[in-house]
């Protein structure tokens, strides 16, 4: 293990933390809100310790795997503690753990929330909470990589750690072109959707706020009633860029770059837009005696849909009161997830081609011994240790949950309640069912639950393997 590398880059994330609070400072100036010196205090820690750590720069800048995934890990921890601080200071989450699961949720893109009313909050706090899900959607390291030139070219380990899928690709053969590449399609997206909102009626601080969790596909709202009290249009919209924030960015890159032929071809996106269509359409027909005309019934249908399988978490309706069948659709949808590459969560839907395609490979061995083919990805044949990591992925995915579910169940809350609660972090959705349905919150689950969920939440974003690397001894022996 590198020690000197890994407290170097915890540094610089520590000091990009310090500038990203300057928002609520700045959001409390113009509200004049006394609350912004919680805000001023976390940023000047954060400099201090972010400045204290990256001080010298180490002899050795070589990013391993093994250093990029702890430091990865390391970074979503200590970024969120201490995040959550002027949450704390100010008041607004006097609960410092409360305060640290509200941070995770927010960083991690899952709009859970222990919070049973957000509308006192202050100004600073609600576009802090809410910027958390922009910077946590795309990724700190991305944005890092794409603003600072840190580590020279060694930096791949960092991206692939951090970046959600099974699969991880440059769009141009140096790392920090294509992290510009990517933050300029999130701000042009952000931006985009952030002023359809506020022509189409929505006040611009809640648009901005609503945007930052569409696009970061997190979910925090700064009403309680989420997205019930807007009107159709506003639903719509958010409907339409959760959905597209779901997408592989790559398909951006193909589109702007005119090749639309590879762009059509990523087969990925074709099931992700086959799965949410075809769940659209079965949860429409099953709520249809709910809602009084077939345009609000497909509306709300297509709005939970898309910010359940993109992981966002918004509501229009509390849909914990849909037909079992619907919400046996929503669940299997929080498990699946969006596409690798976007900034939504879940397995993602590149694992489950994979999977299928894996079992029909298996099928046809069976039926016909000598039967000798790859599984292909978008016409390319997927390497075997991709497929191996897949499958260790999902079985590793699947014993974390079951563990879960056990570790909070001893709160003794109904089993419905503890499972989608631990599927709703460990897939960064934010609700789930029963006592953490829509419009419930996590407030009632103990501290020791709290730090499960917590664990999942960050687990879960970060595709779980650097999370568990943190406890595997042979991660922080010294190179000999």
């Amino acid at each position: 293990m590198n020690y000197g590398i890994v407290i170097y880059v915890l540094g610089w994330i520590l000091r990009i933390e310090g500038v990203l609070l300057l928002l609520p400072c700045v959001t409390a100036l113009i509200y004049g809100e006394r609350a912004g010196f919680a805000y001023v205090a976390g940023a000047a820690i954060a400099f201090v310790l972010g400045f204290a750590l990256s001080f010298k720069k180490p002899r050795s800048t070589k990013v391993y795997a093994r250093e990029g995934f702890v430091v990865v890990a390391l970074a979503w921890l200590v970024m969120s503690l201490v995040g959550a601080l002027p949450f704390t200071l100010c008041g607004d989450i006097p609960n410092y753990l409360n305060a640290v699961f509200e941070t995770v949720s927010g960083f991690t893109t899952t709009g859970a929330s222990i919070l049973p009313e957000v509308e006192s909050l202050n100004h600073c706090s609600l576009i802090w909470r809410s910027f958390t899900h922009w910077v946590g959607g795309m990724g700190i390291f991305v944005f890092m990589l794409a603003v600072v030139p840190l580590l020279g070219g060694s930096t791949f380990n960092l991206m692939k750690a951090e970046s959600p899928g099974p699969v991880v690709g440059k769009f141009v053969p140096k790392i920090r072109d294509s992290a510009v590449i990517l933050y300029g399609i999130y701000l042009a997206i952000t931006v985009t959707e952030m002023l359809l909102l506020w022509i189409f009626g929505m006040p611009l601080f809640e648009a901005a706020c609503h945007t930052f969790g569409t696009v970061g596909t997190g979910g925090f709202s700064v009403k309680n009633v989420g997205y019930m009290g807007y009107s159709p249009i506003l639903q719509n919209i958010t409907t339409f860029f959760m959905i597209a924030c779901g997408i592989n960015f790559q398909f951006y890159f193909y589109l702007l770059a005119k090749k639309f032929k590879l762009a059509i071809g990523m087969s990925e996106v074709r099931a992700y837009l086959t799965i949410i269509l075809t769940s659209i359409i079965l949860i429409s027909f099953n709520v249809r005696g709910m809602y009084t005309t077939l345009e609000e019934t497909v509306r709300h249908a297509a709005f939970q849909v898309g910010t359940i399988i993109t992981t966002t978490g918004y509501a229009t309706y509390d849909f914990d009161k849909w037909p079992e069948f619907s919400k046996s659709i929503l669940l299997i949808l929080m498990i699946v997830g969006a596409c690798a590459g976007s900034t939504g969560g879940g397995m993602k839907i590149s694992r489950v081609v994979i999977v299928v395609k894996g079992m029909r490979k298996e099928l046809n061995s069976i039926i016909h011994p000598r039967y000798i083919k790859k599984i292909q990805f978008d016409g390319v044949p997927v390497a075997h240790e991709t497929v191996r990591n897949t499958n260790v992925f999902i079985a590793i995915y699947f014993v974390i949950m079951i563990l879960s579910v056990l570790l909070v169940s001893v709160d003794n809350h109904d089993f419905t309640t503890n499972f989608t609660a631990v599927s709703a972090t460990l897939n960064n959705i934010g609700p789930g069912l029963s006592m953490v349905g829509p419009t419930q919150n996590f407030s009632f689950y103990s501290g020791f639950s709290k730090c499960i969920l917590i664990f999942d939440m960050l687990a879960g974003r970060l595709e779980i393997f650097p999370m568990l690397l943190l406890f595997a001894p042979a991660s922080w022996k010294k190179y000999t």
